[in-house]
């Protein structure tokens, strides 16, 4: 009897709305090795189900919180979470400062502190390699995680190393805490969370034009409305 070519895996989808968005359960079935029964080969097939990440609002992420009991995971680097952070959150960053020394990443770090660290206050990084594990020693697959960074980026990317690992609960907060309204989270830090990414000389430069900008809008105003006076000066530094 020849024998039955061999199944291919197979996946199908189903969809369930919530109050925040479209959430979306994957069934696949796998093959795995069988063997035969008669002359005739098989291979066994298991069911797989896995939940998608959940894509938030700032506003559905705080309802997130209070209601659902979701437990707010930074995945900033650590400067940025230490300038502001949302309070009680945990704490693990997708990315860790490389301090490796071998002659390219000294260059590279040197070439990046020069120009990205020196004008926007970015460190030099690499991928946390424990970054998974770390989630896993304090979390349990069920748990309830809100994913966030600065941008969205890396809480997506990190979002989605957590579902592959078999987190089943995972949300991120799209555009990230940039997008935050000033007070929107209570935080603990030197700054408003929307502004934990700005450090560097560009912080510096904006100091620096909001100072020159009142300066100019005041000296407008004084002429403006006393013009004798401000006449009276400018001959004083004209006879200087």
């Amino acid at each position: 009897m020849a024998a039955l070519a061999g199944i291919g895996s197979c996946c199908s989808t189903l969809s369930s709305t919530s109050n925040f968005r479209t959430s979306w359960l994957k069934f696949e079935t796998q093959t795995h090795g069988g063997g035969t029964i008669l002359g005739i080969s098989y291979r066994r097939r298991t069911l797989a189900i896995r939940a998608e990440v959940n894509f938030v609002t700032a506003e559905e992420a705080k309802e997130l919180i209070a209601v659902d009991g979701y437990t707010v995971v930074d995945v900033r680097d650590k400067s940025q979470f230490e300038r502001a952070h949302i309070k009680s959150c945990h704490h693990v960053p997708l990315f860790i400062a490389n301090e490796d020394n071998d002659p390219g990443t000294i260059i590279k770090r040197t070439l990046h502190n020069n120009f990205s660290g020196l004008f926007y206050g970015l460190p030099f990084t690499k991928p946390n390699p424990e970054f998974v594990q770390s989630v896993k020693s304090q979390f349990s697959p069920q748990s309830k995680l809100l994913l966030v960074c600065q941008e969205g980026l890396r809480s997506t990317a990190a979002a989605n190393k957590l579902e592959q690992a078999g987190f089943e609960n995972i949300a991120c907060m799209t555009s990230g805490l940039q997008s935050v309204k000033p007070g929107a989270f209570d935080s603990v830090g030197s700054t408003e969370l929307q502004n934990a990414g700005k450090a560097g000389l560009v912080t510096v430069q904006g100091k620096i034009s909001a100072v020159l900008g009142t300066v100019l809008i005041c000296a407008y105003l004084f002429i403006t409305f006393f013009p004798d006076q401000a006449e009276k000066i400018l001959q004083i530094f004209q006879t200087t």
